[in-house]
């Protein structure tokens, strides 16, 4: 075992011996490698061998116990990705994430020109859902949008629309291709998903 592997396991087991009880679940196998930070694990349910990659957030916002973050079984996050609920997160099974990516179910308000955004609430978004199998690109945000399973969300994008399975979603909420289950093959789409018809 590599000396930076070494480190990794050595950080994960101490973090399971020392907090694995505060989470809702922390199940068989999972592996957080050294957090950017933690925020209310009680609301945090994470299924059996997860790994999340060294200086990831998980955060869920404490507004009467309703939020909550559910990492499925065998999901592989990223480094620097920050996954944030204020209502409900949730992430399938066998979901990659690449480095740098956000996913949550919220946003900032911004309606009052007066005020700092900073200042302003937290705007409630819908249910924010990866499914199973999705693979979602290095830099990528997904705020407020349930994506289908077997998906692939390219590099920098951003996804605030739902996606259909099995789709390919390239820059903002561009769907460039579907699986066809009638040719049982992948087929360029228009940018809402609909097939091409040439």
């Amino acid at each position: 075992m590599t000396p930076n592997r070494l480190r990794n396991f050595a950080s994960s087991t101490l973090l399971r011996l020392l907090h694995g009880r505060s989470f809702g679940h922390l199940g068989k196998g999972s592996r957080i490698v050294r957090p950017a930070g933690i925020e209310r694990p009680d609301r945090i349910f994470i299924d059996d061998d997860v790994f999340i990659a060294p200086l990831t957030g998980l955060q869920v916002y404490d507004q009467q116990d309703a939020g909550r973050l559910d990492i499925a079984r065998g999901c592989k996050i990223g480094r620097f990705n920050h996954i944030y609920a204020l209502g409900r997160v949730s992430l399938g099974e066998k979901v990659l994430t690449a480095n740098g990516v956000y996913i949550s179910d919220n946003t900032h308000d911004f309606a009052d020109i007066d005020t700092a955004i900073m200042d302003q609430p937290i705007k409630q978004l819908g249910e924010t859902a990866i499914g199973d199998g999705t693979w979602i690109g290095h830099n990528a945000v997904v705020f407020g949008a349930r994506i289908g399973r077997n998906c692939v969300i390219a590099a920098n994008s951003v996804v605030s629309h739902d996606i259909p399975d099995c789709s390919v979603v390239v820059g903002v909420n561009r769907i460039v291709k579907r699986y066809d289950s009638v040719t049982r093959s992948w087929r360029a789409t228009a940018s809402d998903g609909a097939f091409d018809t040439d």
